[in-house]
């Protein structure tokens, strides 16, 4: 409960949490109240203008846009969360364990990162995302997490250092604490504030990787997505045409969802960063 007082004294972070919020509700309550059309279902012909019946008109296929925004979103939101989980439960890990045990292993571990590093991660989602027979939203959340997790173990790897040098962990190591218990009692605790942001920082990119997968053609099948419905307006022309209700609703469902994470993170630096606390 502290933590989250805490929070909300930033403008920011109560700011975006309310647009993220919001984004849920349409996301996941949105096709039980607001429409009773599924999401492939053929409503109308070839990119309807929005009307009465389609307020965001129907897509190239003649599905309703509406109806399609809200379980793209809902999507968009699954794939984030699974990515941002396995990457900073991978990165989190590393970083832990190379920071604490140090020597050797801390340079294995550093050195198989920093290699990773080096290598451009979109890439290595293209080769990963076309390697899949059945690209599910679940699939694509687990690749899209296991290429992002280095940056989370550098950072997390010199937190880390920095913490197994405290007062509190010499009384534990003294105390006979096993190395086990001490990262995950005495290190990973004080990290908790650090590893929010991290995972806040993953979601984000995640959604974004998927957006670009997706208009790339190597979105999840069977399912829509924001990325997919930006990557079949591409494909039937829909800038052209002048059919702006195929592409911008879910430009801006995606500008405005990354925005609100981008808040909360902006909120939360600004309350636990130090330097920025003092200089407010």
């Amino acid at each position: 409960m502290e933590i989250i007082r805490i929070l909300l004294r930033s403008k920011r972070f109560v700011l975006g949490f309310g647009i993220l919020a919001a984004v849920l509700a349409f996301a996941l309550l949105g096709p039980r109240f607001l429409t009773d059309v599924a999401p492939f279902q053929r409503v109308g012909g070839l990119y309807d203008a929005p009307s009465r019946d389609t307020p965001l008109g129907t897509d190239n296929f003649g599905r309703d846009v509406f109806t399609q925004l809200m379980f793209g979103t809902r999507t968009s939101l699954h794939i984030g969360l699974v990515a941002g989980f396995v990457a900073t439960l991978i990165g989190v890990t590393i970083g832990t364990l190379a920071g604490y045990v140090s020597g050797m292993v801390e340079e294995a571990l550093m050195g198989f990162t920093n290699v990773l590093i080096t290598i451009p991660p979109i890439v290595v989602l293209i080769l990963l995302s076309v390697a899949v027979d059945a690209r599910t939203a679940t699939t694509m959340g687990v690749i899209i997490g296991v290429t992002a997790w280095p940056w989370t173990a550098r950072a997390v790897r010199a937190q880390t250092s920095s913490l197994r040098t405290r007062e509190h962990v010499d009384i534990a190591r003294i105390s006979g604490v096993g190395s086990l218990e001490m990262m995950l009692v005495e290190i990973l605790p004080y990290m908790f504030s650090y590893i929010f942001m991290a995972f806040i920082l993953q979601l984000t990119g995640a959604i974004l990787a998927e957006a670009t997968l997706s208009m790339l053609g190597l979105g999840p099948f069977q399912t829509v997505s924001l990325g997919t419905m930006l990557h079949w307006s591409l494909m039937w022309e829909s800038v052209r045409i002048g059919a702006w209700w195929a592409f911008v609703p879910a430009t801006v469902f995606l500008s405005i969802t990354t925005f609100s994470l981008i808040l909360m993170n902006a909120g939360m630096d600004e309350i636990f960063n130090p330097t920025l606390r003092h200089t407010r």
